[in-house]
C-alpha cells in the first residue's frame, strides 16, 4: 500500500512540474468562434492541432527571446495538464485525465506563420522557437471549478489587446483530449492549449506583455 502511495505521489509531482516533466505542447488552431468570425473562416470539421516544442517553455522570472528580424504575434490561452496516460479516450471519460491547468501564451513568428498557411507548410519553426511558449505556475483543478467559462485577458505595455471567454471554444476540453488520444498516447504533464480569440497582437523587444485568466492566476513577461 505504502508503494502504491508513493507511485500516485510521484505522478502527481510529474503532472504538477509540467514544464519541466511534459514531452508534448498540442495547440488548438482555429478554436474560437469570435475568432473564426473575424477571419470570415469556416468551422473546421474537427479540431486543428499542431506541435510545440517542450524547449519552447518559459515560466516567470525569465524573458521572451526575439529571434533575429522575427515579428512576434501573441496568443492568450488556457492551456489543460494532462494527468493521467490516456489512449482512445471518449469525451465523456476525457475530464477525468485532466490534472490541472495554466494560463499561457502560444507565440508564433508572424513573419513566417502567414506564409507556411499559405502554401501549406508545417508551422514547426514559426511555433517552436524557443522561448515561444511562456506559461504560469500550475493550477490545481479546485482552483478554477468551470475551465469552459472563464476570462481570459492580454496586456501589451499596460493597454488590454485581447479578452475573451473560453465558453466561445469551438471544441470544448473534452473534445480535444478525446481527438487528440485517438492519435497519440497522452502522458502524464503533456499540455494541451485550448486556442485564442481574435485581436491577437504584436510584441517586440522592449515590451512588457502581461495576461491573466479571470481572478486566478496572471502572470508578466518582459521581451528581449
Amino acid at each position: 500500500m505504502h508503494d502504491n502511495m508513493d507511485d500516485v505521489n510521484n505522478m502527481a509531482g510529474s503532472f504538477k512540474e509540467f514544464t519541466k516533466n511534459g514531452k508534448k505542447i498540442l495547440g488548438a488552431a482555429f478554436n474560437y468562434h469570435r475568432a473564426l468570425q473575424a477571419a470570415k473562416a469556416p468551422k473546421p470539421e474537427n479540431p486543428v492541432i499542431f506541435m510545440k516544442s517542450s524547449t519552447s517553455y518559459i515560466t516567470e522570472g525569465n524573458k521572451i527571446k526575439t529571434p533575429q528580424g522575427a515579428e512576434i504575434l501573441e496568443e492568450v490561452e488556457l492551456g489543460v495538464v494532462i494527468g493521467k496516460k490516456c489512449k482512445d479516450v471518449e469525451e465523456l471519460d476525457a475530464m477525468l485525465y485532466v490534472g490541472g491547468y495554466c494560463l499561457a501564451l502560444d507565440l508564433g513568428l508572424n513573419n513566417l506563420l502567414p506564409e507556411y498557411r499559405k502554401k501549406g507548410f508545417p508551422w514547426c519553426i514559426s511555433k517552436s522557437f524557443d522561448t515561444s511558449c511562456p506559461v504560469s505556475r500550475f493550477v490545481d483543478l479546485e482552483e478554477l471549478k468551470d475551465p469552459h467559462n472563464v476570462e481570459l485577458w492580454c496586456k501589451i505595455n499596460g493597454k488590454l489587446q485581447q479578452t475573451d471567454n473560453t465558453s466561445d471554444l469551438v471544441f470544448n476540453i473534452p473534445q480535444l483530449i478525446s481527438y487528440c488520444s485517438k492519435y497519440m498516447t497522452l502522458e502524464p504533464g503533456d499540455l494541451i492549449l485550448t486556442g485564442t480569440g481574435p485581436n491577437c497582437g504584436i510584441i517586440k523587444p522592449g515590451d512588457t506583455i502581461s495576461c491573466g485568466m479571470g481572478e486566478v492566476v496572471c502572470m508578466e513577461f518582459d521581451v528581449e
